[in-house]
């Protein structure tokens, strides 16, 4: 009988560990996907060339093209329908602007067959775009089992107790490059924190879908940071003609013919009130 039991208590313990062997909830693990935009641009440490003393001429409207910045591939990875459909709410939040004319959403399956800055300016031409903005980003992934994930052992506690501690922390990067000189013109983040508890067996399902929330919460912070950081670029373009020179394209308002015009109608509306156009407020008179 002594036998009995010293054998069950044996038994009991090797299905305890074989079955914490089988579920894996002791410990930590972390994942991650990422991808590089000093590695895209300048493969294998090439030197990033000088570009101080070029001076990027903007023509208006501008053609824009988006892309995210090739990275890993394999499980884990964002989904090529998702990274669309981020760059799609990006570029809602542009169109209505005057200096740009349209903006191309570029799958990254074109800029992997081409790195570098050769290979950004040939997709930039492929789609006739005068700016590319890239999308670089990384994404962490830790879940985390609390001491109650010893409950786990039974079948029940694996579906009712949520044991498992999972984060998922963001960082996405826009970069915004003149084509033609592969100059940067300005940049913007975004980063994103979230946490969630699971049970064991939703903990995939629960990731998964932290992971997508993640990725759209940090990019909405870097939309809010590139609409920040387009409008001080343009006060820097007119403090500073060394940032960058403008010019509007034939057949389109904001030039030097646009001013021109808008200064006749100005005198000429001056004269119809019987008013010098010298003075800085006109008034119809008697």
């Amino acid at each position: 009988m002594r036998y009995l039991k010293l054998m069950s208590a044996i038994l009991l313990v090797l299905s305890i560990t074989a079955c914490s062997s089988l579920w894996n909830f002791s410990g930590e693990t972390r994942s991650g996907v990422s991808s590089s935009l000093v590695d895209y641009l300048y493969p294998a440490g090439e030197v990033p060339p000088d570009t101080s003393d070029m001076i990027p001429h903007l023509q208006l409207p501008l053609r824009v093209g988006i892309a995210f910045v090739p990275g890993q591939t394999g499980r884990g990875t964002i989904s090529e329908a998702t990274k669309m459909q981020l760059l799609e709410t990006v570029k809602a939040k542009f169109t209505d602007r005057e200096y740009i004319e349209h903006i191309e959403v570029i799958p990254d399956t074109y800029l992997r067959s081409s790195k570098g800055i050769n290979g950004m300016q040939q997709v930039a031409r492929l789609y006739g775009t005068d700016v590319m903005a890239l999308v670089s980003y990384d994404q962490v992934t830790v879940s985390e089992d609390n001491p109650a994930s010893f409950l786990y052992w039974t079948i029940v506690g694996s579906y009712v107790i949520k044991a498992t501690s999972n984060e998922v922390q963001t960082f996405v990067d826009t970069a915004v490059f003149d084509v033609d000189t592969a100059r940067l013109l300005f940049r913007a983040p975004g980063l994103n924190q979230t946490s969630d508890r699971s049970t064991l067996i939703e903990s995939g399902e629960i990731v998964r879908k932290a992971k997508d929330s993640s990725f759209a919460a940090a990019m909405e912070v870097m939309t809010e940071n590139l609409t920040v950081e387009l409008d001080q670029f343009q006060e820097r373009i007119q403090q500073d003609p060394q940032v960058a020179q403008t010019q509007w394209k034939p057949g389109h308002g904001g030039g030097t013919l646009g001013i021109g015009f808008l200064l006749v109608l100005v005198l000429f509306a001056g004269k119809r009130n019987g008013c010098r156009p010298t003075h800085r407020y006109c008034r119809r008179t008697g």
